[in-house]
């Protein structure tokens, strides 16, 4: 069966992949979580539950980082009901760095007693099965989470992700109004998150905060489909 890749006509095969690795996950808790699959494709983005994720890691390459905080913040187009929100602080499998430090501002003291992400698995794959993944910039939380549950489960987890910065890339970036700015030289558009929410009008948070993040993140998308699609537009034209 082919993966989902990376176009965004491709999406709709995220279904049949998770009922595929439902079918082939050993390990219980990946079993849970894939069976509970996700939307069906055409589903109104407006109908759909989400989770807001953000991750804060010890670098930018899973090979040689490892995973220093995680924020959840689970919410839907109508409301974000902060009560159910998560933060975690984890023990990483690799020592901190002084430029680590200094992004996210988590300190050894902090971590020496920390979880490691296995003891905080079962609630997190709880808090996001059965919902869309969200996040700003998916190519940093989805392979920290496939190396890191793949080294303490054995096996790796993929899943469906709208990517908030994927979706300004869209419009400042791939556009045709954006290559003709690069023709005329002028600079690209920043898509980081605060300037993502800077031009939706929305509030400058700290960033660098997993769960800050994350609930900035899920603002984001909440303004994102307010301005620029609808509440009608199925999910697959925005998850990855």
């Amino acid at each position: 069966m082919q993966l989902p890749g990376k176009a965004r006509r491709q999406a709709p095969g995220w279904p049949d992949y998770l009922a595929d690795r439902a079918a082939r996950a050993t390990h219980p808790l990946l079993n849970d979580y894939f069976a509970a699959g996700c939307p069906d494709p055409a589903t109104p983005i407006g109908d759909v539950a989400m989770a807001a994720l953000d991750i804060e890691t010890t670098g930018l390459d899973p090979r040689r980082h490892a995973i220093v905080s995680i924020g959840v913040v689970p919410f839907s187009l109508a409301r974000i009901p902060l009560r159910e929100r998560r933060y975690w602080v984890l023990k990483p499998a690799r020592v901190l760095t002084e430029e680590s430090v200094t992004l996210h501002h988590i300190t050894h003291a902090e971590v020496e007693n920390a979880p490691d992400l296995a003891e905080i698995l079962p609630e997190l794959l709880g808090l996001l099965k059965g919902k869309v993944t969200v996040v700003h910039y998916r190519h940093i939380e989805r392979p920290f989470l496939d190396s890191g549950i793949q080294a303490r489960l054995g096996e790796g987890v993929r899943f469906p992700m709208i990517d908030t910065m994927s979706l300004e890339a869209r419009l400042h970036r791939q556009s045709l109004w954006a290559r003709f700015r690069r023709w005329l030289g002028r600079p690209p558009v920043s898509i980081r998150l605060h300037n993502s929410r800077e031009r939706y009008g929305l509030p400058a948070y700290q960033g660098h905060h997993a769960l800050v993040d994350a609930l900035a993140t899920a603002e984001l998308l909440q303004a994102q489909v307010a301005n620029r699609y609808s509440p009608e537009t199925p999910v697959s034209e925005l998850w990855s």
